[in-house]
């Protein structure tokens, strides 16, 4: 993968599909029709119009076969490798690829692209990449309905007095901590939101629709079929230029994943719009809960202090620790064990109270509110986050079992039902001989 674009330089690429190439071999679906082997092996859905020139006039189109030579819109075409002399395949290898075929098929079929390089090599990974034309992304998003802002908006009134006063001063405190992430909104303006329709133009902006391939393509990774599935990232994630020029990506890198900005707050819309909403709420959830830990860990650190400050006045760390009373223990095990002296387990006793003394029981009350604290305090995030998202009117998808446990499910019972059938041929075949051998 050398760059974000198809090789016509106009299309970006969305998704990549990677596995590993193991034979050669060259496999069509339809049609006999063999293609040049400098030729990039490149599925299309038919869109783009026929070539005649040369094979490099037909890389710089994105179209990897001719018109002619296609035996349909849907065709596809997946050159693994040189045709002559080349070894058959294994039968595993063979329907990997079979399925392959067929999965790709079904992605022309629903109007993505998708580009293939030529494979020279005997081993190694292979790269599919996949575009989704602005059209596809139409239809799918008006079909999940996906809700988009609009320009109408209207501002939210603040609260006046006090509040208000409280509000500012705790902004301008908060200052020094915020993430320097540019075009951040922090007004007041709240945009309205309306399931995406392709009748209305003023929509402006527009989810990923890869969610439901990512469901998908996980049942093949787990077969085996795919190595790995992944959109790509927005460029490199070191600045090069300017400041302002920064994109997503590097934005995130320089003020939220790094050591050096532990004390900032983090660019959470940033974070949603880059990874998505699943991602973005849980490391809200985790921001909120290393915040209120702060309090947890002070008063922590206070009882810490209390234990260590009384623990040369605490008369049974004291008791213990003296060797002139001269504490004679029983052993602690029959036979082996000898008699031992109290003073020997001094250390412990002064360490215990380190952490076990009488403020230990305000830690206790405390950590109990401070629970309650917590789980209200997210419950309100949550519930923010939600309305500034638009997720107030989605339900959550139910858990499915994970592909790859489904997969073992599925090869675990294939093994017992060929052993079941093994067993019982051989009890036909021993029954068999007792009944020629009682006839003879």
């Amino acid at each position: 993968m050398d760059n974000l674009y198809f090789c016509d330089g106009l299309r970006k690429v969305d998704y990549v599909l990677v596995f590993h190439h193991r034979r050669h071999g060259s496999l069509r679906c339809t049609g006999t029709a063999s293609v040049s082997q400098d030729q990039l092996s490149i599925v299309s859905n038919g869109n783009f119009p026929p070539t005649s020139g040369s094979s490099d006039a037909a890389a710089r189109q994105g179209a990897g076969l001719r018109r002619e030579e296609a035996a349909s819109v849907g065709e596809v075409f997946m050159e693994l490798g040189m045709a002559r002399g080349s070894e058959p395949m294994e039968a595993a290898d063979h329907e990997m690829h079979l399925i392959r075929q067929e999965f790709e098929a079904n992605l022309l079929e629903a109007g993505l692209e998708v580009e293939r390089d030529r494979e020279t090599k005997t081993h190694g990974p292979s790269f599919t990449r996949i575009h989704a034309p602005w059209p596809v992304l139409c239809r799918e998003a008006e079909f999940l309905k996906i809700k988009v802002p609009t320009k109408q908006s209207y501002e939210l009134r603040e609260e006046s007095g006090f509040g208000s006063s409280m509000s500012s001063v705790w902004r301008k405190l908060k200052q020094p901590f915020e993430p320097k992430v540019p075009h951040q909104d922090h007004g007041s303006t709240k945009f309205l939101s309306h399931c995406f329709s392709r009748d209305k133009l003023h929509i402006t902006a527009l989810l990923s629709v890869f969610s439901p391939l990512t469901r998908g393509i996980s049942t093949l990774i787990a077969k085996g079929v795919y190595d790995a599935a992944f959109p790509l990232h927005d460029g490199d994630f070191k600045v090069t230029g300017h400041l302002e020029e920064r994109n997503d990506r590097q934005v995130l890198f320089e003020e939220w994943a790094r050591y050096s900005a532990f004390y900032k707050y983090q660019p959470i819309d940033l974070v949603r719009k880059y990874f998505g909403e699943k991602i973005g709420l849980y490391f809200a959830w985790l921001g909120v809960y290393t915040q209120l830990l702060i309090p947890a860990s002070i008063v922590g650190i206070i009882v810490f202090g209390y234990g260590v400050a009384t623990v040369d006045t605490n008369i049974p760390s004291l008791e213990m620790c003296d060797e002139r009373l001269n504490f004679t223990m029983c052993p602690l095990c029959d036979g082996a064990c000898d008699y031992w002296h109290l003073s020997t387990a001094c250390g412990t006793a002064r360490a215990s109270h380190l952490f076990d003394n009488p403020a230990t029981v305000f830690f206790a009350i405390f950590m109990s509110l401070w629970a309650v604290l917590f789980l209200e305090h997210w419950k309100r995030r949550q519930i923010s986050l939600s309305f500034s998202w638009d997720l107030t009117g989605i339900e959550e998808d139910e858990e499915h079992p994970r592909p790859k446990y489904e997969t073992i499910l599925l090869e675990k019972r294939q093994r017992k039902q060929q052993q079941k059938k093994k067993k019982k041929k051989k009890k036909n075949e021993v029954g068999t001989l007792k009944h020629d051998w009682k006839r003879n």
